[in-house]
């Protein structure tokens, strides 16, 4: 094929600037000429000209909805059927980027379908109690009518696992989650961290810090309760979210917590802490690596993604269990050792996950199956 190839990426929702919005921009950086396809889109002037460098998108019926703005989520059911009313039949190349639907917009034959799948979608099956109590529909006959309809999607998002014709994981753990669910292999390209938008500080402050968006599975909750039984060690909590309330109700005086911080305040938390506390099981875990690029080690739950950034006594400590106690265990078994980290390794750790080596890999990947595809 020597004509120009039209390219289309599509996206579940851009409604903020998050993990999975950070591949877009890569995406956009890659193919500036794509058109962009997302269920809903509502993102502010900055996030637009960061993420599509400006351009508009193209969205579905969602968009127009009441309340879609704060509510989409409960749009939830009508999500299949948005993703599959996209046109695309005009693009020789698709990019879909997915931890919902969007690996389900329809394509043929003569297109070539790439997935960047941040994780199947959990709405339907491992997050599926969380969602339904996050959106109040865990009771009665709605919490009836909630868990038929995750039925469905559950059996949608098998149908749709054949779209498309390749799989790329944002991690080895989502590649194995993809393989057990959809039986499919998936190609494994970390996601970008702006690396160089971090500096190392190697004289630490006396405070260990956690952030995230609080949401039950992030598992904030456990780790204030921890560190309210370590009175003399002083926690720092960044980050706002539905959970809020009932981390505060666990919190003591050793602990602070700060809601959201713009960038530049919560890199210089990352920057000063001693270490940065992670425990949840996640796909990946962007912010541990964005703390790594600061010179600063992870005590983390020893599950998903986190295991394949943090290298155990290295640039940081796993702990086993999601218990107070072993994250107290971590902690102290950090203490004793913390003069064996070195805040040069460990920003070197986190130079393998940037977005120049995101980037150049994913062009190359989709690059190498254009050439066989249309050859």
């Amino acid at each position: 094929m020597t004509r120009k190839l039209k390219t289309s990426i599509v996206h579940d929702l851009l409604v903020n600037y998050a993990g999975s919005e950070r591949v877009v921009e890569s995406l956009t950086n890659i193919w500036k000429d794509a058109d962009i396809f997302t269920l809903v889109d509502f993102l502010n002037d900055e996030e637009r000209e960061i993420i599509l460098k400006g351009k508009k998108t193209k969205t579905s019926f969602i968009q127009k909805l009441p309340f879609a703005r704060k509510k989409h989520r409960k749009y939830l059911p009508l999500f299949p059927l948005a993703i599959e009313q996209f046109n695309l039949s005009g693009y020789d190349l698709v990019i879909s980027s997915s931890h919902a639907v969007a690996k389900g917009v329809v394509t043929s034959s003569s297109q070539l379908h790439v997935c960047y799948c941040h994780t199947p979608i959990r709405y339907a099956w491992d997050l599926k109690d969380q969602y339904l109590k996050e959106t109040n529909l865990d009771k009665g006959l709605k919490g009836w009518a909630a868990n038929k309809i995750l039925e469905y999607i559950k059996k949608w998002d098998l149908k749709t696992s054949s779209h498309p014709n390749y799989f790329i994981a944002n991690s080895k753990y989502i590649a194995g989650r993809i393989k057990r669910l959809y039986n499919r292999e998936a190609e494994v390209i970390y996601p970008p961290v702006d690396i160089n938008k971090f500096e190392v500080e190697t004289k630490k402050e006396n405070y260990y810090l956690t952030a995230s968006r609080m949401v039950p599975y992030k598992r904030i909750d456990l780790i204030v309760e921890a560190f309210s039984e370590m009175p003399d060690k002083k926690l720092v909590v960044i980050g706002h979210g539905p959970e809020m309330e009932k981390v505060k109700s666990k919190s003591s005086n050793n602990i602070e917590i700060t809601g959201y911080q713009p960038f530049d305040s919560l890199k210089k938390y990352m920057r000063q802490a001693k270490a940065f506390i992670f425990a949840a099981e996640e796909d990946f875990g962007i912010i541990a690596v964005e703390a790594m690029a600061c010179g600063t080690p992870i005590i983390a739950f020893n599950k998903g993604g986190i295991t394949e950034s943090v290298i155990d006594g290295e640039t940081g400590i796993f702990f086993n269990e999601q218990t107070k106690d072993s994250i107290i265990e971590a902690v102290n078994k950090f203490e004793m050792r913390r003069k064996d980290f070195d805040a040069g390794c460990i920003r070197k750790q986190s130079e393998k996950f940037s977005r120049e080596i995101f980037e150049d890999s994913i062009y190359s990947f989709v690059s190498g199956k254009l050439k066989e595809f249309y050859k």
